[in-house]
């Protein structure tokens, strides 16, 4: 699971060094792409809210386009600095939450659903992000699912539920549907973290 997670994120890396090349010509700053990604999220939970689906997903995918260029271009310019990780890493937490907060308000779902997936997201993240602040683990990033398949799970249940309605759920059809995948994905996701964080550090005491 680790090298195979390990390959993906070294081949997205590589090919997404074209658009970072391409946002320093324009001027672009990591920093701004962030802030950037962080305002299509807020439009998305927007859209959502007020029950447009297909432009939630709209501004869900330049969500995750301005997030990737951030990174990207951070590492073609050799911009890549230790606050602006941690300004990107709260600024997806925040874009979690508006994206879910904007569809638990629209009614269209069972809003415990909306909770269980933002819950099993920020939990996941979090086990991560403790396993190598805390750990020292150079990366923890495995799982069954990464944030961007989760995004794509939940923005396949919106199109679908903007076209077929009313599935046989009771409420949200093929949206709570893909919540309660992603909700269960992310506990999962954070209990492999655990696992594999238990078998890289052992006994290792506290210093």
């Amino acid at each position: 699971m680790t090298s195979i997670n390990q390959r993906k994120r070294e081949f997205y890396e590589r090919s997404s060094l074209v658009l970072g090349h391409m946002c320093l010509k324009l001027g672009l700053t990591p920093n701004f792409l962030t802030g950037v990604s962080l305002i299509c999220a807020a439009v998305s939970g927007v859209c959502f809210w007020q029950g447009k689906m297909l432009w939630g997903v709209f501004w869900m995918l330049m969500t995750s386009l301005t997030d990737m260029l951030d990174g990207s271009t951070a590492r073609a310019g050799n911009l890549g600095t230790v606050f602006g990780g941690l300004l990107d890493h709260v600024s997806d937490r925040y874009g979690e939450f508006f994206i879910l907060a904007g569809m638990v308000l629209s009614k269209v779902l069972n809003p415990g659903w909306g909770l269980f997936a933002l819950f099993g997201m920020v939990i996941a993240s979090y086990t991560r992000a403790a396993a190598e602040s805390i750990g020292k683990i150079d990366n923890c990033a495995v799982g069954i699912m990464g944030r961007m398949e989760k995004f794509i799970l939940i923005m396949v249940g919106a199109v679908l539920e903007h076209f077929f309605p009313s599935g046989k759920w009771p409420r949200g059809g093929w949206l709570e549907l893909a919540l309660i995948i992603v909700g269960l994905t992310s506990f999962i996701t954070a209990i492999q973290r655990l696992v594999y964080a238990k078998k890289i550090l052992g006994n290792r005491r506290e210093v």
